[in-house]
């Protein structure tokens, strides 16, 4: 079949245990129609290869750390495939399927088979021939490999680098008066005598290089869901929208369909996963956002001789770490063998045969982990109410916000994820002396200890990154995400008791800044009696492409930020802040409570006044362009963007992001190391459980296929805050309240 053909113009039949039908929808769509589970997904599989082929062994390749060999073999992938071995995300794959029912693990089976039908039907992907890419089949591990990637590349990831800088500041000489506004009541076991002993490894960032954005990452998203007393239909509405990078085609995520004789879901997926991982069934919908969950630890471990030190029962001993020796192949330079030394902490961060102080990292997930996530992501099509759905979504083993909604008239919140049992109610924030057994974790806190809510008094539930620990019986976040959107978006949906389809989406629009709205009150006595001062003292709060003043108030805080923290942290910390890492764009909120708070230390001996007058001034200096001139960013192809003429169609635009850090449109672009990189919304989903159908926009296109009409598809209407309507073709639906 040549490339410029869709397979699926005409409905495809395939056999699997039955028949299976695929067809797309006037938007591109699939509609997999099946009989029994296991060929639904098998359908799915053949689909996510032929629309996503690149894009599924692209990031294979990358989360198994075999860049160099199949990819690009230069010094800058050795780099990406030394972080992903070091991770060892590849490791106790086999293991973790055989700990899957039965049932599961044929379903799971069953869509391998279909990306390997998909695979040889269409042939590799052409871009693929440019590279140095041998063909392997999809293997059922590679799907396990695949949910422990997701979860990691830019969220457990960044908690960890603010772990970090927690180091850093304390080797620059932070004073802990100063430390203790930005990260409030988790210093209780700091010691930063011990920590300036440590010997920090030179830092990777493997997010700043080009190929990082071939992997899926979900940093800041928004969901709600609203009770049926507060709509006008009578029944719950659910919303979701996942902030991640949109400056890549194809997208992250694949939609379909999915119909049995008795039961459809339309939902959001990753090509790798069988798993409707946003989306809604028959009588239950369900959107996530990330937890911001406090799943990275790190220890400090006292060397020498290739092994680390233990204190038990006042008896001292000297442990060998376990050597792991990684062989990585590349295609046109020699062979590179890493060698990484672990204990029950982690990986280390050094040489344990030079004497010293050095970091052991671990997160939750990166083993003993993904068969329990499959599994219950393969049983949401069946769930049928919130609480079903809340029971299957609380043992996912990766840290997300769940909300749910179901035609029963019940909504729902549920977090998932693996915290760590720790002593006391210490935070894992502060790396603490990993010869004491006592800062060893205890094993993972009970599903049912996390937060959770059913049907809360309001009729809402917001979740957007923001600190939820109040709804359960630990404390899972020490790093939340401001409350600004949450904050906006609660205040919006308390205003009314008749919500729609239409309504909701125009609030996944909003561009109003909380904010900009509390530095406002602040900063506003205070601006200057100059031209500028106007365009901020007048500004609506909003991040339009058409504001002067959403410009300048970024001025003002860029300015105050430097000014401040600045003094303390030195210039090569704010330029790695600034440049090489998502840590101002995720942890802005421990920023602002230092600057909000009159009586802040950060302050030193100047008021609070007199240093924002300051920033003031520099906000109010000269000329300034549309909050939008500058917002703009190119849609760039996974292998060949940047790399042909614009008029190749490979890259779509420039295109505008409307929205701020604050706003509930998140509208972000940073460098990342020399990277840009954004925060937008992917993918919009609005549902209405009164109705058989799914309302979205996404951020690209059903194909990864540049000359298929596929490839751009919808970008205009996502663009423009349009929905598309999803509804089964196939499945009977019930008769409507007017018997038509």
């Amino acid at each position: 079949m040549g490339r410029f053909s869709d397979p699926f113009a005409t409905p495809k039949l395939m056999d699997g245990d039955g028949a299976i039908r695929i067809a797309r929808d006037a938007h591109g769509v699939p509609h997999i129609h099946a009989e029994w589970d296991t060929d639904l997904y098998l359908g799915l599989g053949y689909c996510h290869a032929v629309d996503r082929g690149m894009q599924l062994l692209v990031t294979r390749a990358l989360g198994q750390g075999r860049g160099c060999e199949l990819l690009s073999d230069d010094d800058t992938m050795l780099g990406v495939d030394t972080f992903f071995r070091r991770l060892g995300l590849h490791r106790g794959l086999t293991a973790e399927i055989e700990k899957m029912p039965s049932d599961h693990r044929r379903m799971l089976t069953a869509y391998v088979d279909g990306i390997n039908r998909g695979l040889t039907a269409h042939g590799k992907p052409w871009e693929l021939r440019l590279l140095p890419y041998q063909h392997e089949p999809w293997r059922r591990e590679d799907c396990v490999l695949m949910t422990r990637v997701i979860a990691y590349v830019n969220l457990a990831q960044s908690q960890g680098e603010m772990e970090r800088l927690l180091v850093e500041l304390v080797q620059a000489n932070v004073p802990r008066e100063l430390l203790e506004p930005l990260f409030p009541g988790q210093l209780n076991d700091l010691d930063p005598w011990l920590l300036k002993k440590v010997t920090l490894g030179e830092r990777v960032v493997p997010e700043a290089v080009r190929w990082m954005g071939a992997l899926p990452s979900a940093v800041a998203s928004n969901n709600w869901v609203i009770a049926g007393s507060r709509t006008a239909s009578g029944k719950p509405i659910l919303a979701n929208d996942p902030h991640l990078e949109v400056n890549r085609l194809p997208g992250v995520w694949y939609e379909a369909v999915l119909e049995l004789e008795t039961r459809w879901c339309a939902c959001a997926t990753m090509p790798g996963l069988p798993a409707p991982l946003l989306g809604r069934s028959d009588d239950l919908a369900w959107g996530a956002t990330y937890a911001f969950m406090d799943g990275t630890d790190s220890w400090v471990e006292s060397c020498k001789d290739g092994r680390y030190k233990r204190v038990e029962g006042g008896r001292t001993t000297w442990q060998p770490f376990r050597t792991r020796i990684e062989l990585i192949k590349r295609a046109k330079k020699p062979d590179v063998e890493v060698t990484f030394y672990e204990n029950d902490h982690g990986v280390l961060d050094g040489d344990p045969h030079v004497p010293g102080h050095y970091l052991t990292t671990r997160w939750a997930c990166a083993k003993d982990t993904g068969g329990a996530s499959l599994a219950a992501s393969l049983s949401l099509v069946h769930a049928r109410g919130v609480r079903q759905g809340m029971a299957l979504l609380s043992h996912i083993e990766t840290a997300w916000n769940w909300v749910l909604a179901d035609c029963d008239n019940h909504i729902a919140y549920q977090m998932s994820g693996r915290l760590p049992l720790r002593r006391g109610k210490r935070s894992g924030l502060v790396p603490l002396p990993g010869w004491d057994p006592n800062n060893d974790w205890m094993g993972f806190t009970p599903p049912d200890r996390l937060p959770w809510v059913v049907d809360p008094d309001e009729g809402y539930f917001v979740t957007a990154n923001n600190d939820l620990n109040r709804y359960g019986r630990c404390r899972p976040i020490n790093l939340p995400m401001g409350p600004y959107r949450a904050e906006r978006i609660a205040s919006v949906l308390a205003s009314s008791s008749e919500w729609t389809v239409d309504e909701v989406r125009r609030l996944q629009l909003d561009l109003h800044s909380t904010q900009a709205e509390r530095f406002m009150a602040i900063l506003r006595p205070q601006l200057p009696d100059r031209p500028g001062a106007l365009e901020l003292r007048d500004w609506d709060l909003r991040y339009d492409a058409k504001s002067l003043g959403a410009t300048r108030f970024e001025r003002f805080y860029t300015a105050l930020l430097h000014d401040v923290f600045g003094r303390h942290f030195g210039e090569p910390v704010m330029t790695w802040l600034f440049n090489e890492c998502s840590i101002v764009a995720d942890f802005y909120w421990s920023f602002d409570c230092a600057l909000l708070d009159p009586a802040s230390p950060w302050y030193g001996d100047e008021s609070q006044a007199e240093v924002w007058q300051r920033a003031g001034e520099v906000a109010c200096d000269g000329a300034a362009q549309a909050w939008g001139t500058e917002r703009t960013v190119t849609m760039s192809h996974l292998l060949l963007g940047g790399r042909l003429p614009k008029m190749a169609g490979f890259d779509v635009g420039p295109i505008t992001l409307e929205g701020g850090r604050a706003t509930v449109q998140q509208g972000q672009l940073y460098r990342s190391g020399g990277r840009q990189t954004s925060f937008a919304p992917s993918y919009r989903l609005v549902t209405d459980m009164a109705e058989a159908e799914a309302h979205t926009a996404l951020a690209g296109g059903p194909s990864d296929r540049r000359f298929s009409k596929l490839y751009r598809q919808g970008i205009e209407a996502w663009l423009a805050g349009h929905l598309k309507t999803l509804r089964p073709t196939w499945h009977k639906l019930p008769p409507t309240k007017s018997g038509a």
